[in-house]
């Protein structure tokens, strides 16, 4: 269940891109990763670098993987994408 609620930025621009829901699959002192969702129907770039900016105000640097698809044959497609931090958390 995606429980947390966060904003996603383009990494270069830092230009918003979407809220998204997400949730931690795991974090160490330095890292951190997780699966999201945009709840706008947004098409990320699967590999693309990004910003989420994550409920309790962190910032996670991080690269976004398309995992898998929630609508199977739905319209538009809703993607989960797991995401990685690429840079310190801050």
């Amino acid at each position: 269940m995606f429980t947390f609620k966060g904003k996603l930025y383009q990494l270069n621009g830092k230009e918003f891109m979407s809220d998204v829901k997400y949730r931690l699959l795991g974090e160490a002192p330095m890292d951190l990763w997780g699966e999201l969702i945009p709840v706008e129907h947004e098409r990320l770039s699967d590999g693309g670098d990004y910003m989420v900016k994550l409920e309790d105000n962190r910032k996670v640097q991080c690269n976004l993987r398309r995992h898998s698809n929630l609508g199977a044959g739905g319209v538009p497609a809703r993607f989960v994408y797991r995401f990685r931090a690429t840079a310190p958390v801050t």
